[in-house]
């Protein structure tokens, strides 16, 4: 693989807030790509071509009660691109470029609210049609996605998880393996078929799990204790644990042509991280029944300004 290339600079009109994986990438093809990123409760849009574009979260009365923004995603399904949001109050849905509102879902505030602050947060495409949403009483929304139009419809929940959801990944599910995982703020993550109950669910107590990856049958997992795990989606077992980093794990990205997944994670100002790493995970050819990509973890030192 050739080295990088280093493409224009693209400014955001605000700082990005620190939340887990807060970057929304587009890459159409033959079209430039198209960039997102939350700073409180407005996103912001840009890309190569045309204006910077401003989203608002929808759901406060006034300017003083106007919810923050939690995530966003740009979702593919087989006959459309949508731009998904998430914040306190629920969830909206745009056209890719953010032109249009598609549907808004509201999240059921209670009367007096508890300790715990409501939420929507974790986004993925899985199924064909579906577009799955987390929530933080742990539920997962599952949003039916018509071909065009406006008739989203809300088909299904799926309740396993006790905590608040982090993130949520998605892939065509390999025969035996799920299609879908879910993570949590305690850890957990569960494995889904379209369709079906849950298939695994491995617990990892004590450290959130706050960003995942699906890719080719292996589940990528990066946790609050600087911990990277690999594991495998058929059966539940953890294939590679990498303890390189003493800092939180903020993000993981995957190259979906390569296998390669890059994160970041915390870093306070004036500190960088040691030199840049490779670290190769194959699987062993006689204990598997499928033939399994190589996977490799490439670890990138985050240089502060």
């Amino acid at each position: 693989m050739g080295p990088y290339r280093r493409e224009r600079t693209l400014a955001l009109r605000s700082s990005s807030s620190a939340l887990y994986n807060n970057l929304a990438v587009l890459c159409p093809p033959a079209r430039p790509l198209a960039f997102g990123a939350v700073h409180g409760t407005t996103l912001n849009l840009l890309g190569n071509e045309g204006p910077p574009r401003q989203l608002q979260a929808r759901g406060g009365g006034s300017a003083l009660s106007t919810p923050l923004l939690t995530q966003v995603r740009h979702r593919e399904t087989p006959s459309r691109v949508l731009l998904v949001l998430t914040s306190q109050r629920g969830v909206q849905m745009y056209e890719s470029d953010g032109s249009t509102m598609v549907f808004w879902h509201a999240l059921n505030i209670p009367e007096h609210p508890a300790a715990h602050s409501v939420f929507a947060r974790g986004i993925a495409a899985a199924g064909g049609r579906f577009i799955c949403v987390g929530t933080s009483s742990g539920a997962v929304l599952v949003f039916d996605i018509p071909p065009k139009g406006t008739n989203v419809t809300l088909s299904e929940v799926l309740e396993q998880h006790r905590d608040p959801i982090t993130d949520i990944a998605a892939e065509q599910g390999q025969e035996g393996a799920g299609d879908l995982v879910t993570a949590d703020d305690f850890g957990t993550l569960c494995l889904w078929s379209s369709g079906r109950k849950v298939v695994t669910r491995a617990l990892i107590s004590s450290s959130t799990c706050s960003s995942v990856t699906l890719w080719n049958g292996i589940v990528a997992a990066g946790y609050g204790n600087g911990q990277i795990r690999l594991w495998e989606a058929a059966s539940g077992r953890i294939r590679a644990q990498v303890s390189a980093h003493a800092r939180w794990i903020y993000a993981l990205d995957l190259a979906p042509l390569t296998g390669k997944v890059r994160r970041g994670q915390g870093v306070p100002p004036g500190v960088t991280p040691g030199v840049t790493a490779s670290v190769p995970y194959r699987h062993p050819a006689k204990s598997q029944p499928a033939s399994y990509p190589d996977i490799h973890l490439e670890f990138h030192p985050i240089i502060p300004p």
